[in-house]
């Protein structure tokens, strides 16, 4: 499978995600880096290039996130599946605290870990 993003699936899924990181809800407003368009659930794991396996993403989350796909909770250890921005809320999982997103259930602390 291609993990090569189109121009139109590219400027789709920044249009979706009205300019912000699906994961942490920055905008892309004022940023110096460009964001990335990222496999949720990653090529080199099976994943394809579609609309709704991809997910706008700052820097920051992007490379944290890497090719993984789970990640252990911090208080339990176990391994719980990163946060999917097609599939779940963000605000069952996370809460801004003032500029810092905390995370609300073990998908929220295991995606805020990685």
């Amino acid at each position: 499978m291609s993990s090569h993003i189109s121009e139109d699936l590219r400027r789709f899924v920044i249009n979706r995600a009205e300019n912000r990181c699906e994961y942490c809800g920055l905008s892309q407003r004022g940023q110096a880096a460009t964001f990335h368009v990222d496999h949720i659930f990653p090529v080199s794991a099976g994943g394809q290039t579609a609309s709704d396996n991809l997910a706008l993403a700052c820097v920051g989350c992007s490379l944290h996130k890497a090719a993984r796909v789970t990640v252990p909770d911090p208080l339990t250890n176990e391994l719980i599946p990163i946060f999917h921005p097609r599939q779940e809320t963000w605000s069952t999982h996370f809460q801004w605290d003032g500029v810092r997103v905390e995370g609300l259930t073990q998908t929220g602390r295991a995606t805020l870990t990685a």
